[in-house]
């Protein structure tokens, strides 16, 4: 069963395979700006990656980088990071980054996930899904002060992938809520959503981290601000959603490094270091502050050594496991 967004739903961009055209309405809506050519000044972008629990993580990045004056013309996310990404578009301020803090540090497992009884359907395949997305939909509703994605202060686009074919559908007006809904919709996870005759699932389906996006839409210049991922051996989980989470965070660091590859020529990337070694699980949401203080911890020192003037690749992204 997929949800489906009430109202007219959110501004689609996006191609549908097969040579199949989108909604006239839909297409002529997207809200996707042409890339600036010329010496114009930088348009610097935010981009948020995915990471399930790990997103404590890059609310602790941003936190840093909020506090050393950075301010997006624009943010672009996937997954945890659409989450993150819809908290800060509204507001790139110390008072915002307090709400996400508050947010990464109350939450619980249970609370995102909401496993129920139902989930035993999805065992026995009369489900799509082995989780609810009730829990997610009423922390939204509860913390988020606003409604449409285009009442955001700064231009927020978020990436979510079409069920069927995998293609990347950017979310750029119209309900925010269900554009964040679409994408943290891991497939088997949580159900899908539904918006402009697509059914939606998680973005990182299409794109772990969404740097050819902000480039398509006129950024030049790229803070990309990641989850990471769980390298600890025995840290890795057992659970069955545990494993599919930790799957897609091992998805969206391995194309982050090809996406960087490719687009380090047409843009300026600057990539935050991921937490190394990580013993966290992205299934386990119990761990918040701890995340936060230590990713604001490592974010600050790589700020302090010159990071913002380094277009390194972080050896911490490179396949390793740590015992």
């Amino acid at each position: 069963m997929q949800r489906s967004a009430p109202g007219t739903g959110a501004a689609l961009s996006g191609s549908n395979a097969g040579g199949a055209t989108a909604d006239p309405a839909i297409a002529q809506s997207a809200t996707v700006a042409a890339p600036q050519t010329g010496a114009g000044p930088a348009r610097l972008a935010f981009v948020l990656a995915g990471g399930g629990s790990l997103g404590a993580v890059q609310a602790g990045m941003l936190a840093e980088l909020i506090a050393n004056d950075l301010r997006p013309d624009l943010v672009v996310g996937v997954s945890a990071g659409a989450l993150n990404g819809a908290f800060l578009a509204h507001d790139p301020s110390s008072a915002t980054i307090e709400r996400m803090v508050a947010l990464w540090t109350g939450v619980r497992t249970r609370d995102v996930l909401g496993l129920s009884f139902g989930s035993l359907l999805a065992l026995v395949g009369l489900r799509s899904h082995f989780a609810h997305a009730r829990g997610v939909r009423q922390l939204l509703e509860r913390e988020l002060p606003y409604r449409q994605i285009e009442a955001a202060r700064v231009p927020l686009h978020l990436v979510a992938a079409e069920q069927h074919t995998g293609v990347e559908v950017l979310l750029s007006r119209g309900d925010l809520i269900e554009a964040v809904l679409a994408s943290t919709a891991i497939p088997g996870v949580f159900p899908p959503v539904a918006i402009g005759g697509r059914t939606l699932v998680d973005g990182v389906v299409a794109t772990g981290t969404p740097i050819s996006t902000a480039v398509r839409l006129g950024a030049t210049r790229l803070i990309i601000v990641p989850c990471g991922f769980t390298c600890v051996g025995r840290a890795i989980p057992r659970h069955p959603i545990g494993r599919a989470m930790h799957a897609f965070a091992l998805l969206g660091a391995r194309q982050l490094r090809t996406d960087f590859e490719n687009y380090g020529a047409r843009a300026e990337l600057h990539l935050v270091p991921p937490l190394c070694p990580m013993a966290q699980s992205p299934y386990d949401y119990s761990q918040g502050a701890a995340l936060i203080a230590a990713a604001r911890t490592a974010t600050r020192r790589w700020l302090d050594r010159g990071g913002l003037e380094s277009a390194e690749f972080p050896p911490e992204f490179l396949p390793h496991t740590h015992p």
